[in-house]
């Protein structure tokens, strides 16, 4: 099921009954497959979601505990960009404490960010955004596997999805980005983009501000500034950019 079937995804996400199905492996921190049910209209609705609860979280020494926060933060920068490459994200009391519940995306996994790019022209466009939606966040942890590739029905290309999950390394005040997405570097913004991003310079939307710390919502409008004044993505230090690693 997609987000937009539901009226309100994110009401269903906080509202359901949560049954965890299992780890998701390779992840870092506690990272649950969840199945979440509740009474509909027209019957019970079922959907997967991932469950990222605070006490599963590995102790980092460049971020507090409660990536939680930054995973919401990082959905509600994206729908105020008017992105949408961010899955439905609240934050809940689950099965093992309060976390991050998140829409479960079914991506084609053998897809990421480096053969979206390759061989998918048509999602450029998004994957821009995407980049431009890192740099105002500030992600310090864009691997290509962090991109998901949702095929669109009847195997249309023109109703392609990209996604950006596992945000939880973001907003942090010093500069760091990290991120596979230097393709576009140099590139000229979209004016309609750049619109919304100049709505955060006077004011970062409450909703955002209260789940970050105070530097840290400073910061960002600093990195929006940057952005709308220069109006292309950052080049970086001549030829040198920053990757995460591993870079999948």
């Amino acid at each position: 099921m997609a987000p937009d079937e539901l009226a309100d995804p994110l009401a269903f996400l906080t509202e359901a009954e949560v049954e965890i199905e299992g780890r998701m492996p390779w992840s870092s921190n506690a990272t649950f497959l969840t199945t979440l049910r509740c009474d509909g209209p027209d019957g019970a609705i079922e959907q997967q979601a991932i469950y990222k609860p605070v006490r599963g979280e590995r102790p980092l020494w460049d971020f507090e505990p409660g990536l939680h926060k930054r995973e919401r933060a990082m959905f509600l920068l994206s729908e105020h960009l008017g992105l949408g490459l961010v899955p439905p994200t609240v934050i809940r009391d689950g099965p093992l404490g309060e976390g991050s519940l998140q829409w479960f995306v079914p991506a084609d996994h053998s897809e990421h960010y480096f053969t979206i790019y390759e061989t998918r022209g048509h999602l450029h466009d998004r994957l821009r955004e995407m980049a431009v939606l890192d740099i105002i966040a500030n992600n310090t942890d864009r691997k290509s596997g962090h991109c998901l590739l949702q095929p669109g029905a009847d195997d249309d290309p023109s109703l392609d999805r990209v996604w950006a999950i596992d945000n939880g390394l973001c907003f942090a005040a010093p500069y760091k980005v990290r991120t596979v997405i230097w393709e576009f570097a140099g590139d000229t913004i979209d004016d309609d983009v750049l619109a919304r991003a100049a709505t955060l310079l006077d004011d970062v939307p409450a909703e955002i501000a209260e789940l970050l710390d105070d530097d840290e919502v400073v910061a960002m409008q600093h990195r929006a500034t940057k952005l709308v004044t220069e109006r292309a993505l950052p080049a970086e230090d001549g030829d040198y950019h920053h990757y995460p690693w591993p870079l999948v």
